[in-house]
């Protein structure tokens, strides 16, 4: 949670089946936000190192990330989109304020970071990785 004075920021994390995926978007994420002022962890992988997903690294990531403004979570592939999704209904694991992103991982992570950054409600930073769905490459 946030302290005294703290600026509140709406957290983010990063959820993808690779360790190695979750913390490269982190890092870009990081850098094309030109360092990004609100928090943000990943959260990838399974506690012994293997592939898939893990709620409690979730958990504590969202934890991590809280600033009393809420956590926006992004996710690569569908069980990431249920573990999330589980702990959501669970009600008492993740923040409160916690929301699931309907958006791409990678292009989401630039956006939500770069929007919650500028000290943007919860809303504001999942409507802005949401609409990252509309970036063309061609």
């Amino acid at each position: 949670m946030t302290d005294e004075g703290e600026k509140k920021l709406v957290g983010i994390v990063l959820v993808s089946h690779s360790a190695a995926v979750a913390d490269s978007v982190a890092e870009m994420a990081k850098g094309l936000s030109g360092g990004g002022a609100a928090p943000v962890r990943a959260a990838g992988g399974t506690a012994d190192g293997g592939f898939g997903t893990s709620p409690e690294l979730i958990a504590e990531a969202a934890q991590a990330v809280d600033r009393g403004a809420g956590v926006a979570v992004l996710v690569d592939l569908g069980s990431a989109v249920l573990a999330v999704k589980a702990l959501l209904a669970e009600g008492d694991e993740l923040p409160e304020g916690t929301r699931l992103v309907d958006a791409p991982l990678v292009e989401g992570a630039v956006a939500a970071l770069v929007t919650a950054s500028t000290g943007a409600d919860v809303d504001g930073v999942l409507q802005a990785a949401s609409e990252a769905y509309d970036y063309r490459k061609v």
